[in-house]
This record gives structure tokens, C-alpha cells and sequence, in this order.
């Protein structure tokens, strides 16, 4: 892998920001050309799939200023310096939803957007769900509600679902669901 790795020549800041930094490096490429290089830094963030049972999962509809939307979405949140993904994923479903996990299993990790942005996100499933009270952030305006998994396909077809770290958790959570239920058979 060494023979498609980069050589990093210099890094500019050029923004800093609340939520993002934004910074040129300057690369030697494999072949030995010089380019830049724009990153979007950001210190990772969680998603959670919230399982009421094995048939109902938990959801918020937010505005989206990027989007200029309302989007479905699973719950999800920005890591604060110094928090574990998993402590990040346990703070966020109880900020966003009011629920607290009794279980959480991490599912997966991606690169959202490798090309440009250094965000990690770390998705988990949560079950055994206990009302607690929700305490969202002072900008933060969100309904919380429920949506049979039955219906989670249709609502990805329609185009309702069409967050992809939603995407993701609802897809793989039904097909470990599926998977289950092919077993259990």
C-alpha cells in the first residue's frame, strides 16, 4: 500500500470553526507530482439504531440547514474532546430521544466523505430502551417518534429515509433481523 500513499509537504489552516477546521495540504503524489489537498477536520461523531423491540426502532425528524430540509434520522452526535465513541453514543440517545440503553453493540464505523473530511462515525444499536427525560442542546429542535422496521424499506424507497448514516443503520439492523429470522426458522 505504501506505493499509493501521499507525502505530506505542508498543511495550511485556513478556517477554524465551532464544529469543523478546514485546512490545504500540500502533497507529493505516488508518481511525484505536487498538488493540494482541501480538509474538512472533524473529530468524529456517533449514530445510534434505537430498538423499542425487535420491530420498532426510534427516530427524529430535524431541519437540516445544509439539506434546507426536514430530515428522518437515527439519533447522532458530535464526540466532545476527550469522550469514547461509546460514551458519546449512551449521552446522545438520552439527549436526542429520552431513552437510555440498557445494551449497546457497536455495528459498523465509516469514513463519511474520505475524499475531503476526516469524520469517523461510529454507529451503534441500542435495546432494552428506558425513558429518562431527553435534555437537547440549546440550538437543538427535534421530534422524536417511532417507525414500525416493516416500514423502514418503503420509507427508504419513497425517499422519506434518505440520510445515509440512516440509510446504513436501518439497512444493516434489518438484514441482522432478517438474518435472525432465517435462523430461528
Amino acid at each position: 500500500m505504501n506505493e499509493l500513499t501521499e507525502e505530506l509537504l505542508d498543511s495550511e489552516s485556513v478556517f477554524e470553526g465551532r464544529i469543523i477546521h478546514l485546512r490545504v495540504d500540500t502533497v507529493r503524489t505516488p508518481d511525484g507530482k505536487v498538488t493540494t489537498r482541501e480538509v474538512v477536520e472533524h473529530r468524529g461523531a456517533v449514530a445510534i439504531v434505537p430498538l423499542l423491540d425487535e420491530h420498532t426502532v426510534v427516530l427524529i425528524r430535524q431541519f437540516r440547514q445544509p439539506a434546507g430540509r426536514v430530515l428522518i434520522e437515527i439519533p447522532a452526535g458530535m464526540l466532545e474532546p476527550g469522550e469514547s465513541p461509546d460514551e458519546c453514543a449512551r449521552r446522545e440517545l438520552i439527549e436526542e430521544t429520552g431513552y437510555a440503553a440498557g445494551r449497546m453493540e457497536k455495528l459498523f464505523e465509516s469514513y463519511l466523505a474520505p475524499g475531503y473530511s476526516s469524520e469517523l462515525l461510529h454507529v451503534y444499536a441500542a435495546r432494552d430502551l428506558v425513558p429518562v427525560g431527553n435534555s437537547l442542546d440549546e440550538d437543538e429542535f427535534l421530534e422524536v417518534f417511532t417507525l414500525p422496521l416493516a416500514e423502514a424499506p418503503t420509507a427508504i424507497r419513497n425517499g422519506d429515509v434518505c440520510d445515509a448514516k440512516t440509510l446504513c443503520g436501518l439497512l444493516l439492523v434489518l438484514n441482522e433481523a432478517g438474518r435472525k429470522e432465517r435462523n430461528d426458522t
